[in-house]
């Protein structure tokens, strides 16, 4: 009985439903290295190293279904005449991957690219020109990955209504002329900035009926998001505009039992008031020369594993029920 005591030394003799691999904010650009506007250094060029080295260990696993990107394929700072090539190449060392990649859009991708075009290029499964959509690996499980930037003032023509209706918005929330500082803004009214998003009515009706369905059908669900939806999880400055709107969504029902999401690039790991896991993963960016963040993630009925590698710290997610 000894080994079975707390769950987990039996547990981990069983093999996962399945495998996946992760890596979050890669932000490639042929441009020598720099700094975030906090200070933390930024390497621009070695990002897509780390990228490779994903890709390699993840080849080696060879039992790994699909892997995951978690948006902001190339930096903001990417000169914009190289933009669609430095997307394409970063795709391109995606694709040595021996199985399906899943892109989401990050603010980064959208500095560089308009939307339409970004949908399109990473072949993302969705209908309607939407970049939201949602897949089951296995019976028991189902992934959804969420637009955090469906209502934007980013990656939409500057005359479209969902641009004019995102900017007044922001004048509403932020007083202050560059709509990216947070500057007079307390608490988590500091995500009220115009490189984060919101998740627009029609997408928020699509993941209620998503979450309907999912419980009929006795599946778990994985949420994969560019932007953080908890604070205890993330900065305030990088939250979802309308992450409260988005979680009583999810808290309607039991079957949600992990949100991953990238964008604040130090990491975050929190459990919510419902026994909701919200893991904010780190990003490839700030990696300094041979260093790592990356992993994957193992998937059983009862929890999640991620393995990371280096910088990322690896996180056992045991469910509440």
């Amino acid at each position: 009985m000894m080994a079975s005591a707390n769950g987990l030394a039996t547990a981990h003799t069983k093999e996962p439903l399945f495998s996946f691999g992760v890596i979050a904010d890669v932000q490639y650009a042929d441009i020598p290295d720099g700094h975030s506007f906090l200070g933390v250094p930024r390497f621009y060029r070695h990002s897509i190293l780390v990228l490779q080295r994903a890709v390699n260990q993840w080849n080696d696993h060879k039992k790994l279904k699909f892997s995951i990107n978690f948006g902001d394929i190339v930096d903001g700072f990417c000169p914009k005449d190289k933009s669609l090539a430095s997307v394409q190449k970063v795709l391109h060392e995606f694709e040595k991957f021996n199985g399906p990649i899943y892109h989401m859009i990050g603010n980064h991708c959208l500095y560089n690219l308009p939307r339409s075009k970004l949908i399109s290029l990473f072949k993302m499964p969705s209908s309607d020109g939407h970049a939201y959509y949602d897949f089951s690996p296995t019976p028991e499980y189902r992934i959804i990955v969420l637009d955090a930037y469906d209502f934007s003032a980013l990656g939409w023509p500057q005359d479209h209504p969902i641009a004019s209706a995102a900017m007044k918005f922001l004048q509403e929330k932020n007083p202050n002329a560059d709509k990216n500082s947070p500057n007079g803004l307390v608490g988590v009214a500091r995500r009220y900035l115009m490189f984060n998003g919101a998740i627009g009515k029609e997408q928020l009706d699509w993941l209620e009926s998503i979450l309907q369905e999912s419980e009929k059908s006795k599946q778990n669900v994985i949420i994969c998001c560019h932007l953080p939806l908890n604070p205890e999880a993330a900065a305030p400055e990088a939250l979802l505009w309308n992450y409260e709107e988005v979680m009583a969504v999810v808290h309607r029902h039991n079957c949600v039992k992990v949100c991953f999401a990238g964008h604040d690039h130090k990491g975050g790991y929190a459990i919510d008031s419902r026994g909701v896991h919200h893991r904010v993963l780190e990003a490839a960016l700030e990696c300094p020369p041979g260093s790592n963040a990356f992993g994957h993630v193992d998937v059983y009925h009862d929890r999640l594993s991620l393995i990371g590698s280096d910088r990322m710290a690896s996180t056992e997610m045991i469910f509440n029920s």
